[in-house]
């Protein structure tokens, strides 16, 4: 029997399974720890809020196997919504499927249905394989630099 697939929208009942997502992510990425709290927290919020953006995950039916958040802001410059995808991540063990692939292209697609203008998103400077899959994706890297400031 052949398992059946999808990108859909996260739900509350999701949070779980993205908060362990987020661990293998945070844990491969220097500026950021693993935290059970805050992360239920950030999805939760996010997710009661849908112009703040959307969260998407990808279901084996088995289980979510990667995820991908998308982040809603206005643009001046643009004259318009615009994204900032982060928290893009696959199982190690579902790499080399196409789930990136799929989740990158729904991400896409929900920001152009939302009505979005640009999408922006940051990777580590050494993650040349996360840079040459987002490259493959159509994104283009920036000539702008990030800066951070923590505010607690």
């Amino acid at each position: 029997m052949a398992v059946m697939t999808s990108v859909r929208l996260a739900t509350v009942s999701d949070i779980p399974s993205m908060v362990q997502l987020l661990r293998f992510l945070f844990a491969q990425e220097a500026e950021f720890e693993p935290s059970t709290k805050r992360q239920t927290k950030g999805l939760k919020t996010l997710m009661a809020s849908p112009d703040r953006g959307r969260v998407l995950v990808y279901d084996d039916e088995r289980q979510i196997v990667g995820m991908v958040t998308l982040l809603y802001s206005v643009s001046t410059a643009l004259g318009g919504v615009v994204a900032v995808l982060e928290d893009m991540i696959v199982l190690p063990d579902a790499r080399e499927r196409g789930v990136g692939r799929r989740l990158i292209a729904a991400a896409i697609d929900q920001c152009r249905s939302d009505g979005c203008r640009r999408i922006t998103l940051l990777t580590d400077q050494d993650n040349t394989t996360a840079q040459a899959f987002y490259e493959r994706a159509g994104f283009s890297r920036s000539s702008m630099v990030p800066f951070r400031l923590l505010l607690d």
